[in-house]
């Protein structure tokens, strides 16, 4: 089955959530909530990770997470495994709780609201599935780090960093008025919420910037394999065609421009189409488009009469 990418590098921050396996419930009561708690406080420990957010639900959590190290693959791999066993030699149960790989959005740190997008999507998250009544409090859903924004530093998990969220909410200092100016700002966020505001959370790979974007596909594009798909190849694979298309231009000592001035048939229009059949998977409607060169049909005849001729 194909895999979406794991994009490891220093400082990055993801946004991870995975689900018990057929989304059955992977907390019993509260003592296994804690006890994932727990062994999240012993994984920071070993990984060096920055915490910025979690949610613990039913059957599945939540986790904003950054790594200083790159690690967060052999992280997640002692965290799961570690948790799956505790699970399952309390409730004396064997085999798999968790449902497959876990989901790594990568999010852009930049200071841009995108930490601050996912903390709200994640502090949210006990709204979203009606844990909680319109009357009661956000505050009032214990497993979340929510409440622990809400409190003093000291009555906080030493693992859990606040700062950066509330950076990026405009909130300067870890005080009194701090907390409460983050409480109002939550509190109203949550009575905003629109149907499809979160997609860009929920789907693709990465929430940020371009430049973050184009600097992490062209680290990708470096070791994409056969095994892997989703939103991230495809991004990768025309990245990759453009790099092609704007090496060749340049050969040729051509401007975009040129590609509309001249004839679709063109021989050296037909020698890049060559080359990015060859080198990538681009469809021939990408290419042909691309290129300036009509129709698909278009290009496939002039395809084939280029390989009688080679």
């Amino acid at each position: 089955m194909a895999r979406n990418l794991r994009v490891e590098y220093p400082g990055a921050i993801y946004h991870v959530m995975n689900r018990g396996d057929r989304r059955e419930p992977i907390f019993k009561d509260d003592p296994d909530r804690q006890r994932f708690l727990e062994t999240l406080a012993e994984t920071v420990l070993k990984t060096g990770w920055q915490v910025h957010a979690y949610c613990l639900m039913p059957n599945h959590f939540h986790l904003v997470v950054e790594t200083p190290q790159a690690n967060l693959v052999a992280g997640m791999k002692w965290f799961l495994g570690t948790y799956t066993s505790r699970f399952n030699r309390r409730h004396r149960l064997c085999g798999h709780l968790f449902s497959g790989r876990y989901k790594a959005l990568v999010v852009d740190g930049s200071g841009n609201g995108y930490l601050r997008t996912v903390g709200d999507y994640v502090h949210l998250n006990p709204v979203r599935a009606r844990l909680l009544t319109e009357e009661q409090a956000l505050s009032d859903y214990a497993w979340s780090s929510y409440p622990a924004y809400l409190r003093a530093p000291s009555q906080r998990p030493g693992w859990l960093r606040v700062d950066r969220l509330l950076g990026e909410c405009g909130i300067r200092r870890d005080d009194a008025a701090g907390r409460r100016a983050y409480a109002a700002a939550l509190e109203t966020r949550r009575r905003r919420e629109e149907p499809g505001e979160w997609q860009a959370v929920r789907r693709g790979w990465f929430l940020g910037g371009a430049e973050l974007k184009d600097r992490l596909l062209e680290q990708m594009g470096r070791g994409v394999g056969e095994h892997h798909d989703g939103d991230a190849k495809r991004e990768t694979e025309e990245q990759r065609a453009e790099r092609i298309v704007g090496e060749e231009l340049r050969r040729r000592r051509w401007s975009k421009a040129d590609l509309g001035q001249r004839r679709k048939t063109e021989r050296e229009k037909v020698a890049i189409a060559v080359r990015l059949r060859r080198e990538t998977v681009q469809t021939l409607d990408w290419i042909a488009q691309r290129l300036q060169m009509g129709c698909r049909h278009t290009l496939a005849n002039c395809l084939k009469k280029a390989r009688t001729y080679q």
